[in-house]
C-alpha cells in the first residue's frame, strides 16, 4: 500500500482534510463548512462543537476515498488569534471569540497601560492588537469574570482541534506568535510580560516545534474517523504560514512571498531573523521553518466584494461582476472606496476606523463602485506592503485565494502593488501545507527544505504595468482614512 499524509485546516468558514501521497500528489479531498456568529456589531464567534463535527466528518469522508493507501501521520492548520477556553474537565466553557472580532479595544489599552507598546514590540513583535487572543483573555477577565474563574487552558482553534484529537493541550510558533506574549527570540511565552499582566502562565499549552508530533489520535476518534489508532498528529502552523508551505515559500529564499485574497487580504513575507516594524504596523510571526514573517493584513478584501454583492447585487455572481468592473476603468472614474468594513489591521491597527464609498456622482454606474472595491482592497495591500518592503522586501508574490482566480482583480493588484504576481493554476491552501509538514514530522523528508523540493506547479505570471491613474488613485485613497476619522 502507498504511504500517505492528511492534512486538516480549521478555516474560518468550514474544515478542509486533504489525503496527499509523498510526491505532493492529492489522493482525497473533503470540505465541511460551520456558521459564524455575530452576537453584537464587531462581535465573531464560533461554536467549538461545529469545528469538531465538521472536521471529524470531513476526515471521515476522505478516509472513505482512500483505496487502500495507508495513513502514516495527520498535520494541522487553522484560523489564527481565535480563544478557546477549556476548564478543568477539558469543556470548552463560552462561544470561541475569532480572529476578526473586534471587542477588545478597552483590553488593549489596558495592556500598554502596564507594558510599554514600543518593549512589547521588541519582546512579541506586535503591539496588543484586538483579534490578538491575549487582549481576549483580559476581555474575559473583566467581563465574564466566573468564566475566568473556571480556566484550565487557552488554545487556539488549530490546537483545540489537535487536543479533541489527541487528548494532548499543544501548540507550536507560528500560532503562538499571533497570542501576542510568545517572546520571538526563544519562541516561547513570555513570562515576564504575563506576570505583568497578572496571568498565570500555565494557561498556556507548551511551545513544541511546528514538525513535532503533539500526540496521537486517540481510539474513540480513530474508530469515528476510519483513521489508524495511534496516528501521529503534528502540531502544524497557523493557516498563513502552513499556506506559505503549500506554495513551496520559506525563509530559504527572501525574494518570494506571497498574497492571498479571501475573506481577508494578506500579504506574508519571509524572512530570517525576528525584525519587527518599530511601529507595529505589520505583524511579526514565526515561520514553520525556524524563521520568521511578515504579515501585512486588510481585515475585508474579499469579504469586501462579498458585502457589496450582498447588499446591492444578491442576485448577480462574483463572475458577472468581474465582468462589470471590466467596463470601468482604471481609477473607477474617480470612485474611492475605503474597505475598513472590519475596522483595520495593516498599517493602522483601528478597530474603530469604518469603510466608505466616496466621490460618487449621478454619472457613476454599478461598474464603477464594483471596481472601486478592487482598488480600494488593493490600495490598502499597498500601504501594507510599503510597510514590509522597507523591511524585507519581496520581487515576486504567490497570488492565492478566491480574488487570485479573477483576471481582472489579478492585473489590478499587480499594477497597483508594482510587483509581479504568479498565480498557481493549481492550489491547495493551508491544508496541503500541514500534510507537508505531517511528512517531516514522521521522518518521510529529513526537513522541509528537502519536503519542498516536491513542487513543480504551473502558473500564471502577471507583470506590472505603469498606470499614472493608479498613482494618483492611491495618493487620494491615502487620505481618506485621516479625512474620515472626523466623522466616525
Amino acid at each position: 500500500m502507498t504511504d500517505i499524509v492528511v492534512g486538516l485546516d480549521l478555516g474560518t468558514g468550514g474544515a478542509r482534510a486533504i489525503a496527499v501521497d509523498l510526491q505532493g500528489k492529492i489522493i482525497a479531498q473533503a470540505t465541511r463548512s460551520y456558521p459564524l456568529l455575530t452576537p453584537q456589531p464587531g462581535w465573531t464567534e464560533q461554536n467549538s462543537s461545529d469545528w469538531v463535527e465538521a472536521s471529524l466528518d470531513a476526515l471521515f469522508d476522505v478516509t472513505q476515498q482512500l483505496n487502500g493507501h495507508q495513513p502514516i501521520a495527520l498535520g494541522l492548520s487553522g484560523q489564527m488569534h481565535g480563544m478557546v477556553p477549556l476548564n478543568a474537565e477539558g469543556k470548552v466553557i463560552r462561544p470561541v471569540i475569532l480572529w476578526n472580532d473586534q471587542r477588545t479595544g478597552k483590553a488593549v489599552a489596558e495592556i500598554e497601560a502596564t507594558i510599554p507598546r514600543q518593549e512589547l514590540i521588541q519582546r512579541a513583535g506586535n503591539p496588543a492588537i484586538t483579534g490578538f487572543q491575549l487582549p481576549k483573555l483580559i476581555w474575559l477577565r473583566t467581563e465574564e469574570p466566573e468564566a475566568y474563574t473556571r480556566l484550565w487552558q487557552i488554545l487556539l482553534p488549530k490546537d483545540y482541534l489537535g487536543y479533541v484529537l489527541t487528548g494532548e493541550p499543544v501548540t507550536e510558533p507560528s500560532d503562538a506568535s499571533g497570542v501576542g506574549c510568545l517572546n520571538l527570540a526563544n519562541r516561547q511565552w513570555d513570562t515576564d510580560i504575563l506576570h505583568a499582566l497578572n496571568i498565570n502562565p500555565a494557561l498556556f499549552p507548551p511551545v513544541s516545534e511546528s514538525t513535532a508530533i503533539a500526540g496521537r489520535l486517540k481510539s474513540e476518534i480513530a474508530a469515528r474517523v476510519g483513521l489508524p489508532i495511534g496516528l501521529p498528529v503534528v502540531a502544524g502552523g497557523g493557516d498563513n504560514a502552513a499556506a506559505a508551505i503549500g506554495l513551496g515559500i520559506s525563509s530559504s529564499n527572501l525574494n518570494r512571498g506571497s498574497l492571498s485574497i479571501g475573506t481577508s487580504g494578506v500579504i506574508f513575507a519571509p524572512c530570517d531573523r525576528p525584525i519587527p516594524d518599530p511601529e507595529g504596523r505589520v505583524h511579526l510571526f514565526c515561520h514553520v521553518d525556524g524563521g520568521y514573517h511578515l504579515l501585512g493584513v486588510t481585515l475585508a478584501a474579499g469579504g469586501s466584494l462579498r458585502w457589496y454583492r450582498d447588499t446591492f447585487a444578491p442576485q448577480i455572481s462574483y463572475t458577472d461582476l468581474m465582468d462589470m468592473a471590466e467596463r470601468s476603468q482604471p481609477g473607477a472614474r474617480g470612485v474611492l472606496f475605503l474597505p475598513h468594513l472590519s475596522g483595520e489591521r495593516s498599517p493602522h491597527l483601528d478597530p474603530d476606523t469604518r469603510g466608505a464609498l466616496v466621490n460618487l456622482s449621478l454619472a457613476h454606474t454599478p461598474a464603477d463602485m464594483i471596481r472601486a472595491v478592487l482598488e480600494g482592497v488593493a490600495f490598502s495591500l499597498r500601504s501594507a506592503l510599503e510597510v514590509i518592503s522597507a523591511i524585507a522586501p519581496v520581487e515576486q508574490l504567490l497570488a492565492t485565494g478566491g480574488g487570485a482566480r479573477s483576471n481582472i482583480w489579478l492585473r489590478v493588484l499587480a499594477d497597483v502593488l508594482q510587483t509581479e504576481l504568479i498565480a498557481p493554476k493549481a492550489e491547495e491552501g493551508a491544508a496541503y501545507g500541514a500534510a507537508i509538514l505531517a511528512m517531516v514530522g514522521v521522518g518521510a523528508y529529513p526537513n522541509l527544505k528537502t519536503a519542498l523540493n516536491i513542487f513543480a506547479q504551473d502558473s500564471i505570471v502577471v507583470q506590472p504595468q505603469a498606470n499614472l491613474l493608479y498613482e494618483v488613485g492611491f495618493k487620494r485613497y491615502k487620505l481618506l482614512y485621516d479625512t474620515l476619522k472626523a466623522v466616525r
